[in-house]
């Protein structure tokens, strides 16, 4: 309870979780909260958001894993920052109880909270899926793919048993929403890359599939659109399997199964398995005493106020992003609600800042969240791209380069959009770099085996 002693006492808003959310609300009320009197206080168990829409591109080699995410303490220097887990909410008592690691918490007083935890990834009890997956939601799990990717391609180069090499060679993505496209394209695209530069390596020994359960992919494309996707990534030599699921994951063996029988449609070793099949609203959402919809996420109302069973404004209590259920007024969110993702998060953010600051020190007007979608764009690798901005559709350079441009601009911090920027610069001048950065599981190693120490095994 030392950490007690050093939190402020002024008046307290605290955000719970620092993503878009978080970082957006922070930015917008930490001077001015403090003008008036009070402090921003953010809690989040990692010290920096994730730009997740750049994830894929990270995979790809396209992005710097250091330039997708946003340090809070650099860009948050008038918000009291506790990198810590919030374990439960009571918001009679107004208090939130933070686990700082090593069994230590911390109680925290607060006068307004603000839930923005996010999501986190949705999985479903598969035998040998959390041995053997791998999930695309934070910078690390990017970072490691990628690496894990290379390093399966140049460890496959030298393998005389042809059975190993295959398992080496196949990589499988569950899950065929933008998260699942955009991820096998790149891993297609920074493979192909790798393995022309590897003469012991041929395109053909390589094997690509994508598993999808409904009998489309992307659902916030149009049928044509997301058919055009399907003929495209098959063109690449991707298996796109619809209405196939994945059963059992048990010693890296993949078991599919037909979604219309359950019969089995192939079985398969794969030294690579990546889930991106849907997210779930953050746990800290049923922790806190707020109510919770069905999906576990926090109820709201269009002007992002937390809402009781009754359908009445908790004071005091705010929400948005992915862990919230907030209407969307433009009637075009499935199930009456705004889809999670990162276009909905940053507009609410906004909105949420100005609603709460008028409540607290202003006129206590509030307004609606309404928000038109711009369409969505899709990054399938170099010059490769799908999507519908602004209602144009688009495929190939034009939409790769909408892509980029929106979530370019999208990224907080003008400190980050230069850094990503530069480095598509770079890649474009220097082509991109498919070195792996090998060991980092255990990095010590090298040091251990030149003391005479006893190296760790390696993670399987």
């Amino acid at each position: 309870m030392a950490l007690t002693q050093k939190l402020s006492d002024k008046p307290r808003i605290l955000i719970v979780g620092g993503g878009y959310v978080g970082l957006t609300v922070a930015q917008m009320l930490q001077k001015k909260v403090k003008a008036a009197g009070g402090i921003v206080t953010l809690v989040d168990p990692l010290p920096y958001m994730t730009y997740q829409p750049f994830l894929p591109e990270v995979v790809g080699g396209h992005v710097e894993a250091r330039h997708a995410v946003i340090g809070h303490r650099k860009h948050l220097k008038h918000t009291e920052i506790i990198t810590g887990k919030v374990t439960s909410v009571d918001h009679e008592a107004k208090t939130a109880v933070v686990g700082l690691g090593e069994g230590e918490s911390v109680e925290v007083p607060y006068q307004d909270i603000i839930m923005a935890a996010g999501a986190t990834t949705r999985t479903f009890p598969i035998e040998g899926l959390a041995e053997h997956g791998i999930g695309l939601k934070t910078i690390e799990e990017a970072e490691s793919l990628r690496n894990h990717i290379l390093e399966r391609l140049e460890s496959a180069s030298t393998m005389t048993d042809e059975a190993a090499k295959a398992r080496a060679l196949t990589f499988a993505v569950v899950g065929g929403g933008f998260a699942g496209i955009e991820t096998i394209a790149e891993m297609e695209d920074i493979i192909r890359a790798a393995v022309a530069h590897n003469p012991r390596l041929s395109q053909s020994d390589v094997r690509l599939v994508l598993v999808e359960a409904m009998g489309r992919i992307m659902p916030e494309v149009s049928e044509d659109q997301a058919s055009t996707v399907v003929e495209h990534l098959r063109g690449r030599g991707i298996e796109v399997l619809l209405n196939t699921s994945l059963s059992s994951a048990v010693d890296g063996v993949l078991t599919l199964i037909s979604m219309a029988d359950k019969s089995e449609v192939d079985k398969f070793g794969a030294d690579t398995l990546v889930w991106t099949a849907g997210v779930a609203a953050n746990a800290v959402a049923r922790a806190s005493s707020f109510p919770v919809d069905e999906r576990g996420r926090i109820t709201a109302s269009a002007t992002l106020q937390i809402l009781n069973e009754d359908g009445d404004v908790i004071p005091g209590a705010w929400t948005a992003g992915d862990i919230a259920a907030v209407p969307d007024l433009t009637g075009a969110g499935p199930g009456g609600f705004c889809v999670p993702n990162a276009q909905h998060a940053s507009r609410q953010a906004k909105v949420l800042a100005k609603n709460l600051f008028s409540v607290r020190y202003g006129s206590g007007d509030v307004a609606e969240y309404k928000h038109e979608s711009l369409g969505v764009v899709a990054g399938m690798g170099m010059y490769k791209g799908v999507g519908s901005p602004l209602g144009v559709k688009l495929r190939g350079p034009l939409a790769w380069l909408a892509h980029r441009g929106y979530h370019g601009m999208a990224i907080p911090t003008w400190e980050r959009k230069v850094r990503v920027a530069g480095g598509w610069v770079n890649e474009l001048v220097f082509g991109r770099d498919f070195t792996p950065i090998r060991g980092q599981e255990n990095p010590r190693d090298a040091f251990i085996e030149a003391a005479g120490g006893k190296k760790k095994e390696a993670a399987k």
